[in-house]
């Protein structure tokens, strides 16, 4: 017998806006944007006003005057999140995270302890609703894709259970935005080949979608569209720690070519720190020696970080407790590593940069480096410089 929906896919509504209108009394049935110069998450009494996230603080501004602007208060956000995630994990023993407002649960073989998948989906909701104060909305389908678009069809604040028989019926009428994979581009291709909606989609042949989109775009389409998803919920395991590493050819002693190379690899993985949505609260300096010896140092921030200047700094503090040690043994290989990783959204702050907040420059650079590539800016120090052989560290 082909098993009904049983994945379920749950997504907070408006996360980083509700929080705030959860805290704030005088914040709830009013437009509330999130952030200042770009909109970072806005409540659904703005979005009523054609206000979305990423716009232009201004031109937001313009279309809701009657917002309310607030800053982002992302500890609040991580502890909200924290909370729900307990939830999941008391709902479903699989869990399979997306990010800091929604994961998949696979309610498969619960029957018998929790209720149907439908029950189960319904008993989250009262149970984020009474022990967080949040809204959330579940999407109950036999496939991870389906049920994400059940969600998202049910919000806010939904319960949507696509039943086997339905599918077709639900799914096929969508417009092709609808599709994972669908952007711009691949939407203006299928437009112009008279396709509008999902299931003019499911009835193409696969040559015509391939010759098209190409193979892999256009066989996915096709999967997506006649809701073939093989992929089972997985629970994912946090990754510890993120770092780098790089040799030198021949042991250094020299202090500015150590601390050249110490800002490189500062600057590589803070980078894929803030990519990967993460803060850490420790930084760890390890160094090999030409006699083979090793050593290494840690600092561990009286909060969360992710930001560049502040991690390098620390970083080169550890150095210079090991100075006497390079200038003695030579050094051939040195280290960072972050750790005590903790999740949380990354926040593009406005230029000018003002104080000592470097998290606009930080995002300017990434944004520079993720377009032009990763030597498109680099350290004055770096340059005409042979730092060594460098290799990225895998997680612990």
């Amino acid at each position: 017998m082909t098993p009904g929906p049983s994945i379920l896919h749950a997504d907070l509504d408006a996360f980083y806006a509700s929080v705030e209108q959860r805290d704030d009394p005088k914040l709830r049935d009013r437009p509330v944007i999130v952030g200042g110069g770009v909109v970072l998450a806005c409540s659904y009494e703005a979005k009523a006003r054609g206000v979305r996230t990423a716009m232009n603080g201004g031109q937001a501004k313009r279309l809701c005057p009657e917002a309310i602007v607030v800053p982002p208060r992302m500890s609040a956000y991580t502890e909200a999140s924290r909370a729900v995630y307990k939830l999941f994990e008391e709902t479903s023993p699989v869990v399979e995270a997306l990010s800091i407002d929604e994961a998949f649960l696979d309610a498969r073989g619960l029957e018998h302890i929790s209720g149907t998948p439908p029950e189960i989906a319904a008993n989250l909701r009262r149970e984020v609703l009474d022990q967080v104060s949040l809204k959330i909305s579940v999407g109950v389908a036999r496939t991870k894709f389906l049920a994400k678009v059940a969600s998202g069809a049910c919000k806010p604040d939904g319960l949507l259970v696509v039943e086997k028989e339905g599918e077709a019926a639900f799914l096929h009428p969508l417009p092709i935005e609808r599709l994972w994979g669908v952007g711009k581009v691949t939407s203006e291709k299928l437009h112009s080949m008279g396709i509008s909606t999902v299931g003019e989609i499911a009835a193409c042949r696969e040559e015509s979608l391939v010759a098209a989109l190409g193979p892999a775009s256009g066989r996915r389409l096709l999967d997506l569209a006649n809701n073939r998803d093989p992929r089972d919920v997985r629970k994912r395991e946090r990754r510890r720690s993120i770092g780098a590493q790089s040799a030198f050819p021949s042991g250094s002693r020299n202090a500015e070519e150590v601390d050249s190379l110490a800002a490189s690899l500062v600057d590589r993985t803070t980078r894929r720190l803030r990519k990967a949505d993460r803060t850490c609260r420790t930084v760890v300096v390890g160094l090999r020696f030409a006699d083979f010896s090793r050593a290494s140092r840690s600092h561990t921030f009286p909060g969360p970080t992710s930001q560049t200047e502040t991690i390098l700094a620390a970083v080169r503090v550890l150095l210079s407790a090991t100075r006497p040690m390079i200038e003695a043994k030579g050094l051939t290989l040195l280290s960072i590593s972050l750790a005590n990783l903790d999740q949380t959204d990354t926040v593009q702050m406005e230029l000018p940069f003002e104080g000592e907040d470097s998290s606009a420059l930080d995002a300017a650079l990434d944004d520079l480096r993720e377009r032009f590539g990763a030597d498109a800016v680099t350290r004055a120090s770096l340059i005409d410089r042979d730092a060594g052989v460098s290799v990225p560290l895998l997680p612990d």
